[in-house]
């Protein structure tokens, strides 16, 4: 009896879960994410959400620039600690673990720019990435 109640309980909440998800898709605009927040603007705020002069691609600039920056900085702090290190082997793999962290750092924030790169592509166009060019993916971003 237990395990009856157990099934229809949770038969319940997915077919509510399932019908509510059925009308919130009926109710999305049709030009995706980008007519969604171009409805939700206000008069005084950019229209420009994705693209060229979008607010994620500003913000994804800004953020890639100042990685980029810690990262050539910590390389070389860590090439004069390499140099300053005087042979002693705990300094000289402290050294090389800041060096390799920055480098480390460099290639998540490049791979993470390709993944917003692809997703903001993705949505920017409306539905499927279809890989370049016009008609989406990371040359619209």
């Amino acid at each position: 009896m237990k395990r009856t109640l157990q099934f229809l309980a949770i038969s319940i909440v997915t077919s509510t879960l399932l019908l509510g998800v059925s009308a919130y898709a009926e109710s999305v605009p049709a030009g995706g994410v980008s007519a969604g927040a171009a409805a939700a603007k206000g008069d005084d705020q950019p229209s420009v959400l994705f693209g060229d002069g979008g607010i994620f691609a500003q913000v994804t600039n800004v953020m890639l620039f100042i990685i980029g920056a810690i990262s050539v900085i910590m390389i070389i702090i860590g090439g004069l600690r390499y140099v300053l290190s005087g042979g002693d082997s705990a300094n000289v793999s402290a050294a090389k673990n800041t060096i390799l962290y920055a480098i480390v750092g460099i290639i998540v924030a490049l791979l993470a720019y390709a993944a917003v790169s692809f997703i903001t592509g993705t949505f920017a166009s409306g539905g499927s990435f279809t890989g370049g060019g016009s008609g989406g993916g990371a040359t619209n971003f």
